[in-house]
């Protein structure tokens, strides 16, 4: 099993886990020990692992820190663990104050569901205030298991790691910022655009007037490049598993399958990908409607297309398999009943 799946198995247990973790200890032994194992650090090896690391700050003596991962006798990474339930507030931690105290060029601060890894860019042996990389584990995206397999023991560079953490915080505050600007245009944002088409002054009357087309247009433009992406990846994926339709087609030799039932096929596969493994998912066509199904099954239908030349519509199917028809505009309104579509399939 390679990294990737590792970290996509472990996030779904950890949902399965939290109803049965009651304390921060048991936060440490069910969610961050199997994490830094997935890491590739032997977590019951002191020498590698060591719980309970001393940092000392000035006179004080004896402060601990719950872990740091040590490397020929030096810690390179100092971890802190809080219960999954509790925030996490860098200002509040012990490894914001401890972070000077040692050797360490990283932090890790965790609840188990959330990993905030930390340096120094800002002012040197001084932890920023931001993390440079963050995630949450049960919904970690494949662009957030690439950048943490650098912390893999095995690939592990300090110096690389260092010289990327600056582009790579960066580059996390720039998608905030532009995913906010998508969601809720600023002024700014928006009289931008507006004079590179308006013949006139942008007037207040005429930012308000631009503010949802300039939402509408980008969310469009986002909406379409995913659209297009998707199709092209399962366009693929269907055509090696072409060998599930013909036997309906044989059986009615009137039936012709069109490209927007295909594609309409596609869209379902790529609602369900997430829930239930897409070669579960086919498609049977026939004169009245085409039908996509659960496990080839008559029994398990997750909706039926019924598309014409002149209208588009949809069939979903509640828990009682009632089934009622909703009208499309174009093939991509299926993803607005996405929810619905999922529910069925949970139900079986």
């Amino acid at each position: 099993m390679d990294f990737k799946d590792e970290i996509r198995q472990f996030a779904k247990r950890v949902d399965r886990l939290l109803p049965q973790i009651k304390t921060e200890e048991a936060t440490k032994t069910s969610l961050i020990m199997p994490f830094l194992k997935i890491l590739g650090y032997d977590v019951f090896d002191p020498f590698e692992v060591q719980p309970e690391f001393i940092a000392d700050i000035g006179i004080k003596k004896g402060e601990k820190v719950d872990y740091a991962i040590l490397r020929d006798d030096k810690p390179i990474i100092l971890i802190e663990c809080k219960h999954y339930a509790d925030g996490l507030d860098p200002h509040n931690s012990q490894l914001f104050r401890y972070f000077h105290t040692t050797e360490a060029k990283f932090g890790l601060l965790s609840n188990g569901l959330e990993y905030r890894f930390y340096t120094d860019l800002v002012t040197s042996n001084k932890m920023d205030e931001k993390p440079f990389f963050e995630f949450k584990i049960t919904d970690i995206k494949d662009t957030e298991i690439a950048e943490l397999r650098k912390f893999h023991k095995s690939v592990f560079d300090l110096d690389s790691i260092s010289s990327a953490a600056s582009e790579l915080k960066y580059f996390n505050e720039l998608t905030i910022l532009a995913t906010g600007e998508l969601q809720n245009p600023s002024d700014e944002f928006v009289r931008y655009f507006a004079k590179q088409v308006y013949p006139s002054v942008v007037t207040a009357k005429i930012l308000e007037q631009f503010t949802p087309l300039v939402k509408r247009v980008f969310t469009q433009i986002v909406h379409d490049q995913i659209s297009e992406r998707l199709k092209s990846a399962l366009k693929k994926e269907t055509d090696g598993e072409a060998q599930h339709l013909p036997v309906t087609l044989e059986a009615e030799p009137l039936v012709v399958t069109t490209q927007d039932e295909i594609d309409g096929f596609l869209i379902v596969k790529s609602i369900l990908r997430k829930e239930i493994e897409v070669g579960r998912i086919f498609m049977r066509d026939s004169q009245s409607y085409c039908g996509i199904l659960l496990d080839d099954n008559n029994r398990k239908p997750i909706c039926r297309f019924y598309f014409t030349p002149s209208r588009l519509r949809i069939g979903l199917f509640d828990q009682e398999k009632k089934e009622t028809k909703h009208d499309l505009v174009v093939i991509d309104d299926i993803y607005a009943h996405a929810e619905q579509i999922m529910e069925t399939v949970g139900n079986y």
